[in-house]
């Protein structure tokens, strides 16, 4: 296919994912305002007025970026496991596997469907916080970054189990008992700073921290872990589950019958 056919197929596709996921916003982007307006008011105003500040912010403001962070992990990934997973389920993915649109285009096409969902409710929760407390941001730039290749990485994710996925316990299975602890434990709502040394160490080997931690950089200055290493691993992460879903997806696997 020319270039041209290429984009053609491209924005098709995500014109598509981004139709979907807002013509059931209420279903889509309200869960996850709701969810973290409750966080705020009970681990942010309740609990967080008894907690002292970290790195001298208060510890609701503390608590934004990691909420901020888990609306959009969330999001991407249920983005594009469903409609991946959808598609295969109304067996409507086999007329586009058998177009001559190329799969690097599909995978393209799918993983920004999930960005520009992640995102947006991002910035939904972002503007939900600042009722909340105020907020600084030391460097728009890290901040751009990170919520940008996190989204993608869990967008990548996303499509990667929605082509595993056989049914739809399939679907939940990750969200629930992968996604969810490691999201928890990936320092949301703390600093792995406070917690003992052996903690520490086990926590450098949850992949969310390093995206919530470089993304709390951006807003406040500081993080618990070096901004460079926490770059270089979601790079890597980028990189590997890209080159995992074009191999799954030349070799078809999940898709054939």
């Amino acid at each position: 296919m020319s270039f041209k056919l290429n984009w053609i197929a491209f924005i098709t596709i995500i014109h598509k994912e981004i139709s979907r996921f807002l013509r059931i916003w209420s279903q889509t982007l309200l869960p996850s305002v709701v969810t973290t307006t409750l966080y705020f008011l009970i681990f942010g105003t309740f609990i967080g007025s008894q907690v002292k500040d970290i790195g001298g912010v208060k510890y609701i403001a503390f608590i934004v970026p990691g909420l901020v962070m888990l609306a959009v992990i969330t999001n991407s990934f249920s983005n594009v496991v469903s409609s991946f997973f959808g598609s295969k389920f109304q067996r409507n993915i086999e007329e586009l596997m058998v177009s001559p649109t190329p799969n690097w285009v599909i995978i393209a096409g799918f993983t920004i469907g999930g960005v520009v969902r992640g995102i947006l409710v991002g910035i939904i929760v972002l503007l939900v916080s600042l009722f909340f407390t105020k907020l600084q941001i030391f460097s728009f730039g890290i901040v751009l970054i990170f919520i940008i290749l996190t989204s993608i990485v869990f967008s990548l994710a996303g499509l990667t189990n929605g082509i595993f996925a056989r049914n739809f316990d399939d679907v939940s299975i990750v969200p629930t008992f992968v996604l969810t602890p490691l999201t928890y434990l990936g320092g949301v709502f703390y600093s792995i700073k406070d917690l003992p040394p052996i903690w520490q160490i086990i926590s450098q080997f949850n992949p969310i921290l390093y995206m919530v931690d470089g993304f709390r950089y951006g807003f406040f200055g500081f993080a618990d872990i070096n901004i460079w290493l926490s770059l270089a691993i979601i790079c890597f992460f980028v990189l590997a589950l890209s080159l995992i879903n074009l191999t799954l997806l030349n070799t078809g696997t999940g898709l054939k019958s």
